[in-house]
Formats: C-alpha cells, sequence, structure tokens
C-alpha cells in the first residue's frame, strides 16, 4: 500500500503505521551510523589533530592537506594540473565517501518524515545551521547532503544554511581561527559566515508547499519494510554517486587549473581594491577540504602576505566552491546557486576593504 507525503502531514492508514515506523526507525540509524562512524573514526579526530598542531600546521599542496602524487614548480603545467586534482580527490576521499553515504540515508528518511520544512523561512534558517555546525564536513563533501535535502524535501534555506554553516561555522574550525589568528581577524571570520547566513532568505526562493511524494509503507510486520527500506537506501546511494562524482571530478580539474595558474604576485606586494576582488573570486571559486581556508591563510599571513589579502582569502576560501555551484546549480536552480557565490564574494571583497581602510587609517 502507498501514502502520500505533501506538506505538513502524512496520511498514512492505521494499519500500515507498524510498517512505516520500521521504516523510518531503520532509516534514522543508517544516518546515525554512518554519521558517528565518520564523525569518531575520522573527521574530528583529524580536526582535531589540526587544532593540536597550532602554528605548525601546514599543508602538502595548493588545494590540499595530503599528497598521494608529489607536484613541484618545474614540472609542465599539464603535469602539475593531473598531480593537483588526484591529490585533491585523495585528501578528499574520506569526506566525500561520508557526504555519499549519509546524503543518501537522509533521502531515504526525509520522505518518510510528516514533517521536513516550516512556513517560516527564519525557521528553515535555523534549522539548516543547527544541522550543518556539526556535520564537519568542508563546502564540497557537504554538496551532496545538500543535494539530498532538497530533493528529500527540505527547504532551499535550509539547503543553503547547512552548505554555509558546516564548514564556516564549526566549532573546532572556529577554535583554529581564535588560537591562530589576531582577534580582529578571528572576529571577522566569524561575523562573515553569520552574514551569509543572514542573508540566505533573500538568496533562497520563498517557501513554498511541498508536492505530492509517494512513499511506499507495507501494511505488516517488520521484514518487507526493512527490506525496502535497504533497498531504497541503496537506490539513493547510486543514484546520488551518478549524479554527483562526475561533477566533483571536474571541480577538481577546475580548481587545480585555477590553483596552478594563479601568479604569485597576486597575493604579494602592495594591496588595491582589484587584488582583493581578485582574491575573494579564487577563493570563493577554489574548492579546498575542511580547514584548509585556516591553513592556508596562516601559513600565508607567517609569510609576510598583506594583511588584507590574508583576511579575504580567510573569509572566501571554504565558504562555497566551484563544486558546490555545480551541484546546487543542477539540483537546484543555477540562479540560486549564482547568488550565493555572489554573496560569498561580495562578504569577502567587503571584509578585505574594510581590513585595508582599518590598516591606513590606523
Amino acid at each position: 500500500m502507498s501514502s502520500t507525503v505533501a506538506g505538513a502531514s502524512l496520511d498514512v492508514p492505521i494499519s500500515s503505521r507498524n510498517g512505516a515506523r520500521v521504516s523510518i526507525t531503520i532509516a534514522v540509524l543508517l544516518a546515525l551510523g554512518i554519521g558517528s562512524y565518520f564523525w569518531v573514526d575520522s573527521r574530528y579526530p583529524s580536526l582535531l589533530k589540526k587544532l593540536h598542531s597550532g602554528t605548525s600546521i601546514k599543508t602538502s599542496g595548493v588545494l590540499s592537506f595530503d599528497a598521494k602524487m608529489p607536484v613541484s614548480s618545474d614540472m609542465p603545467l599539464a603535469v602539475r594540473i593531473e598531480r593537483t586534482s588526484v591529490n585533491w580527490m585523495w585528501t578528499n576521499r574520506i569526506g566525500m565517501t561520508f557526504g555519499l553515504f549519509f546524503g543518501a540515508a537522509l533521502l531515504t528518511l526525509l520522505p518518510m518524515l510528516p514533517r521536513r520544512r516550516f512556513q517560516s523561512v527564519a525557521a528553515n534558517t535555523a534549522l539548516g545551521v543547527v544541522g550543518g555546525v556539526p556535520l564537519g564536513v568542508c563546502a564540497n563533501c557537504v554538496a551532496p547532503i545538500g543535494q539530498s535535502l532538497f530533493q528529500g524535501g527540505a527547504s532551499e534555506a535550509t539547503v543553503i544554511a547547512t552548505m554555509i554553516s558546516s564548514p564556516m561555522l564549526n566549532l573546532v574550525v572556529l577554535t583554529m581561527v581564535f588560537a591562530l589568528f589576531p582577534p580582529g581577524v578571528a572576529v571577522l571570520r566569524l561575523i562573515a559566515p553569520l552574514v551569509l547566513v543572514a542573508m540566505v532568505p533573500w538568496l533562497t526562493r520563498p517557501e513554498q508547499s511541498l508536492p505530492g511524494v509517494v512513499c511506499e509503507v507495507k501494511r505488516d510486520g517488520w521484514l518487507l519494510p526493512a527490506s525496502d527500506t535497504f533497498r531504497q537506501y541503496l537506490k539513493n546511494l547510486a543514484r546520488l554517486a551518478a549524479t554527483t562524482i562526475p561533477f566533483m571530478i571536474l571541480a577538481a580539474l577546475l580548481g587545480a587549473i585555477v590553483a596552478e595558474l594563479l601568479p604569485a604576485r597576486v597575493i604579494s606586494g602592495h594591496v588595491t581594491v582589484l587584488g582583493i576582488v581578485l582574491i575573494a573570486l579564487i577563493g570563493t571559486f577554489l574548492p579546498v577540504p575542511m580547514a584548509f581556508d585556516v591553513a592556508a591563510a596562516f601559513i600565508l599571513m607567517t609569510r609576510g602576505v598583506p594583511l588584507p589579502y590574508v583576511v579575504t582569502l580567510l573569509c572566501t576560501l571554504g565558504a562555497f566552491s566551484i563544486y558546490s555551484v555545480l551541484i546546487v546549480g543542477r539540483a537546484m536552480s543555477w540562479r540560486a546557486a549564482a547568488r550565493v557565490f555572489g554573496a560569498a564574494m561580495v562578504v569577502g571583497i567587503l571584509v578585505g576593504v574594510g581590513t585595508a581602510v582599518f590598516q591606513h587609517a590606523f
């Protein structure tokens, strides 16, 4: 028997409710199990290790913490791009795997729930922040999760707020920021994502009621609902992988091209408005792993790069990325993707110019 999920109600016959409970329970356990394994075994130990490394934090490439293949400036450009792409995918292999498996679990669970969004865009935004902060994944690995949220019935505001808050408002990453940078810079890094989150109602379309979604619920027992839930999960995982992995490879290639072609003089020498704009554009474009923005900006600061450039990069690198644009554009709308990208870039420009003005005045 089937039932229809529409708006905020789930009309399921009484005889089918036991099967629905079994399906929901299994989907919840799948999501919690995948999330707990990733957070406990990989993500938070890795973030805490970076936090404890303090001022000795380092990167192994222009886009990665881990270098599977060595890259040197004397190599041909094509070789550097190829190896940088491979290193990026290697660095993101665990986070991206989590994004796919966890996203498939959410896509399995959400259509079963009686309510997936609020009427208020502010409430939906807050829901995204509450869910995004502990996720602990970068702007790239959160993209499949964002796609799953949207396809599962979450509002655009929830999706974008989740994708912003996961890489930018994670508590361990913010602790790293306040430990490594001057207080004024750290405060700007905290304000930037808060401003982006506050802009979410203007970056997304007005809230709409959900269209009807068919949710198959078996009448009796637990075996059929359980097997159907696992089968649906595997289908969702396959579809999610098929629609996101090609874009991941494309994003790795595009990011490597931009990173390897970036002239060093852009982030050195005299500060200009054009330089800040260019750095904001590049920072918002590059698909970097979790906490890479903090590490890269700190390393540049210790090497004498002008502070306005450092702040601009710190507030844009990791906020969004070309991979996020590709996923949001395809799954949600290209207009929303462009708006978020533009907003992240503008916020970066403002903090960079503001830092330069403050330095000049004082």
